[in-house]
């Protein structure tokens, strides 16, 4: 959010420089998110079906255009300085009860405050925050003005559709109407949000740190595999006080396999050439490249990490069922789709950020996903132990694989990133040696 020529602090901000790093007070707020991610899981398994599905994505939707808007406002100004914190703090406390009202997020319940309207206040509040925070950054920069008022549009339309979503479909419809009324609303939000951003046009405007950039949205994703975790502990009820058996012990190790193997295939080195392809890209460019390949290619990732989740849950709970044999229990539809089909989806976004950062593929990645989406219907005739063992088997068989089929190239990728490291090491040690040497002595 910062013109090529620099940012023009307000008073007590502090502008991002090229080499900022992802502040600590980024990862706290980014632990609000991980409640969120986990109440989606929760209130979709409880519920799980193609409606709540497609309810709960949308969500997901919602709160990743809240999180990416604010990995953007952390790339222009520093987040722990000034009076940032507070917006960050307001903004936090906003999508945290937003998340609560969650469940009622459509539908609102007879008991309590409204749940629909107080999800689309709590979303308005923390979106206003948001463009109030971008306001205050820029308020010193007559350049970034229109643009600041371009970035206000979408933001106050998509919560004006979902105030009207929670007001005025029971009174215009009946049943099914007025779920079909407020689904297509939340739908008309998410694309003002996701269309409009991208069509707005943003002269002069860059990433000013690549490595903050990518930093970021590395993280988002080990949220979204913690809560691949969170659902691989609670799925089988252990807390419950059911007796630990082998199966249960079994689907755990298989769980944490397809876990590894989805970190492995995104850290090891496909998120080292996504953040070089930045550092190599310069102006309207590097925007581009961060818009595509971070803030919309990482939302199906986090979409595919959140189905695995749901799916490892309802595997997990029918391999601990005492009533039901384990080597019995086949899966159903549904909790098939969500499996299997997240774990497609996150290879497939994988597979779109080499493509959009480096501009190449290999035909085995395009194999290995044709592969394992093949898998499906065989899965599908297997019990749940079973079904997860050979998604395991698939995904980590092609992710060791691809590592080894591409040994030279991740190596080379691997050995700049450490030598990278050295050099700002080395940089950080002499510039601490000078700031020391300045130092009047003490009397």
């Amino acid at each position: 959010m910062s013109t090529d020529e620099g940012l023009v602090g307000a008073d007590g901000l502090e502008p991002a420089a090229p080499g900022a790093k992802v502040t600590r007070l980024e990862l706290f707020y980014d632990l609000v998110f991980v409640f969120a991610f986990l109440n989606v899981t929760s209130v979709s398994a409880k519920y799980l079906g193609p409606s709540a599905l497609s309810r709960s994505l949308l969500v997901l939707a919602l709160l990743w255009y809240v999180w990416t808007s604010f990995a953007t406002l952390g790339n222009a100004v520093r987040a722990d300085q000034g009076i940032m914190p507070l917006f960050g703090f307001g903004i936090m406390a906003a999508i945290f009860l937003a998340s609560i009202a969650l469940p009622e997020a459509f539908s609102d319940k007879p008991a309590g405050l409204p749940g629909d309207l107080t999800f689309a206040a709590c979303y308005l509040l923390a979106l206003g925050l948001q463009v109030l925070a971008f306001w205050y950054a820029v308020r010193g920069d007559p350049r970034l003005h229109r643009w600041w008022r371009r970035l206000a549009v979408p933001p106050l339309v998509t919560t004006a559709l979902l105030l009207v979503a929670a007001l005025v479909p029971q009174r215009l419809f009946r049943g099914d109407a007025e779920i079909r009324a407020r689904l297509g609303l939340w739908v008309l939000a998410v694309a003002v949000a996701y269309l409009l951003g991208a069509l707005t046009r943003t002269p002069g405007l860059t990433i000013v740190s690549a490595g903050h950039w990518a930093e970021r949205h590395a993280q988002i994703v080990l949220v979204a595999l913690g809560e691949s975790i969170l659902s691989l502990g609670t799925g089988p009820n252990l807390l419950a006080g059911l007796p630990l058996t082998w199966p249960i012990i079994g689907g755990a190790v298989l769980g944490i396999a397809v876990v590894a193997a989805l970190w492995w295939v995104y850290f090891d080195a496909r998120v080292i050439a996504g953040e070089q392809a930045l550092h190599r890209t310069h102006g309207v460019a590097r925007l581009a490249l961060a818009r595509d390949a971070y803030s919309y290619l990482h939302l199906p990732m986090i979409f595919g990490i959140i189905l695995f989740s749901l799916g490892l849950k309802h595997v997990l709970a029918l391999i601990a069922d005492p009533t039901v044999p384990w080597d019995r229990d086949l899966l159903r539809g549904i909790d098939l789709a969500v499996l299997y089909g997240g774990v497609l989806l996150f290879l497939l976004a994988v597979l779109g950020l080499q493509i959009r950062a480096v501009h190449r593929f290999r035909w085995f990645q395009i194999g290995a996903l044709l592969v394992l989406a093949a898998l499906v219907p065989v899965a599908g005739q297997l019990s749940a132990f079973g079904a997860l063992a050979l998604l395991a088997v698939a995904v980590v068989g092609a992710a060791t694989v691809d590592s080894l089929r591409n040994r030279q190239p991740r190596q080379r990728l691997r050995r700049a990133k450490l030598e990278e490291e050295r050099a700002l090491e080395a940089g950080e040690t002499e510039w601490r040696r000078r700031q020391h040497l300045r130092r009047p002595p003490e009397t």
